[in-house]
């Protein structure tokens, strides 16, 4: 979904992973919508686990810290095992269908190594020093004609 407001701490709109996880989200939401009224808490659940990730990549990238980064993209994967493995234990419960466990699982699958390759980069950016912790670039006065 495209949007008109655009500045550096809305830059994880760019990320295939958070779009990804917007995808997770919504689904996970359709699947679970109609649970009958006993299992409301574990459709809550559900939800709540899928949508913690797409938050967690957002705020990470807004901290502009490599470590808290890394860190909330950290807490996403976390977040992704929880519900994983909810929809392991809905489908051997048969609450949910064959067909939206198999859906799920699979985008899961896809999000989840997205999240992965992309701590992986961000730990090397980390290692190497190839990272700017601030959005305003430091400049000296010499630049200016100054001292």
């Amino acid at each position: 979904m495209e949007t008109p407001y655009r500045n550096k701490n809305r830059g994880y709109q760019k990320l295939r992973v958070w779009e990804d996880a917007i995808e997770y989200y919504v689904m996970t939401c359709r699947v679970f919508r109609d649970f009958p009224y006993e299992l409301k808490r574990v459709a809550s659940q559900a939800i709540a686990s899928a949508d913690s990730v797409h938050r967690n990549i957002a705020e990470g990238y807004a901290r502009r810290s490599i470590r808290e980064y890394l860190n909330f993209l950290n807490i996403a994967l976390g977040s992704m095992a929880e519900s994983v493995s909810g929809l392991h234990a809905y489908r051997n419960a048969q609450q949910i269908k064959a067909a939206d466990f198999e859906s799920l699982n699979s985008l899961a699958y896809k999000l989840e190594n997205r999240l992965l390759k992309l701590v992986e980069s961000l730990e090397r950016k980390q290692m190497t020093g190839d990272w700017i912790d601030h959005l305003v670039v430091k400049e000296s006065n010499v630049a200016y004609g100054g001292e």
